[in-house]
């Protein structure tokens, strides 16, 4: 039976593990990020992937930095035939890719060579992507650049978040793997290079990218809403208080003004004027210090300091 060691931490990454499982194949250990405090109050939480391995009865290694580190020496002593990562979130060191029979193998989240980095679930978004996908290429010591060996579409839709897409390609990586694992281990496959030429890249999200720049077109404005829902999430400035932006809608051929100025109140949500034509009506947000609310609950908490004419950004 094929020893596998699975490397991999947030969501995305437990449906991957549990179709290796399923699929019967040895996990003889799993590896992921150190727990980390969550929340207000700080509660140290371990990742999905620890919780996932736990209740499977594997055993754990969290190395904060595997490269020269104990944990990688525990690794190299399992002697896996075949190393898996999906999210794992550190670039692995010569010695472990060359240990593996079969070598490393990641699931990617993205159509390579687009999008390599930490983020491509919300640059696919943010771009205004009609599609992205899944691909399974072999790891080298460069991100995301390694030799692909298999690929998957997925269609996004025009209301997709970060949330819902990330449970698409989840769901695509692990039937992806599932369908390339056998192939591969059976030779049967021909990795194919990656042009570096066509690369690009989704670095991590900056605290700069969540702000919302209401001079920029509608179309823009929006993805980024969804392409920041439902981490890190968007926000604007109201009144010299961050207002975080969850869910928003297009409104074509709206009023124009300056940016940012709230055109229309209704109900069921505030619509602000942006670079062009395209409103944003914000449907749910969040005030600073508060949980996320409907526009409606917002309105009647704020009484009448939020008019037709106010302005968002400042």
């Amino acid at each position: 039976m094929t020893k596998i060691v699975f490397m991999g931490t947030p969501d995305f990454s437990v449906p991957i593990l549990r179709q290796i499982i399923e699929d019967g194949y040895e996990v003889i250990g799993v590896v992921t990020q150190p727990d980390r405090p969550v929340g207000r109050k700080k509660v140290l939480t371990p990742p999905p992937v620890k919780v996932e391995a736990v209740k499977q009865g594997i055993p754990v290694l969290q190395p904060e930095k595997i490269r020269h580190s104990e944990e990688l020496s525990k690794i190299l002593a399992l002697k896996p035939d075949l190393i898996v990562t999906a999210a794992f979130g550190q670039i692995l060191p010569k010695e472990l890719l060359d240990a593996p029979k079969f070598g490393c193998i990641n699931v990617h989240a993205s159509l390579l060579p687009e999008l390599r980095g930490g983020a491509p679930i919300h640059y696919a978004i943010m771009q205004g992507k009609k599609k992205t996908g899944v691909t399974i290429m072999y790891m080298v010591e460069k991100l995301d650049a390694g030799d692909m060996l298999s690929k998957v579409e997925v269609s996004i839709a025009e209301d997709d978040n970060v949330g819902t897409l990330h449970e698409k390609l989840s769901a695509a990586g692990a039937k992806l793997l599932s369908e390339t694992l056998p192939r591969l281990l059976e030779g049967k496959l021909n990795p194919v290079p990656q042009n570096d030429s066509e690369a690009t890249f989704a670095p991590n999200i900056k605290r700069e990218q969540e702000k919302i720049n209401w001079a920029k077109t509608g179309a823009e404005i929006y993805n980024q809403i969804r392409g920041l829902n439902p981490w890190p999430v968007a926000f604007t400035m109201l009144d010299g208080q961050v207002l975080k932006i969850w869910q928003a809608e297009k409104i074509k051929n709206a009023k124009q003004n300056v940016p940012g100025t709230i055109i229309n109140i209704e109900p069921d949500g505030l619509t602000v004027s942006t670079g062009d034509d395209t409103a944003i009506k914000i449907i749910e947000l969040q005030p600073s210090g508060k949980t996320k609310m409907a526009s409606e609950q917002f309105l009647r908490g704020a009484g009448s300091k939020i008019s037709t004419g106010s302005k968002l950004g400042e």
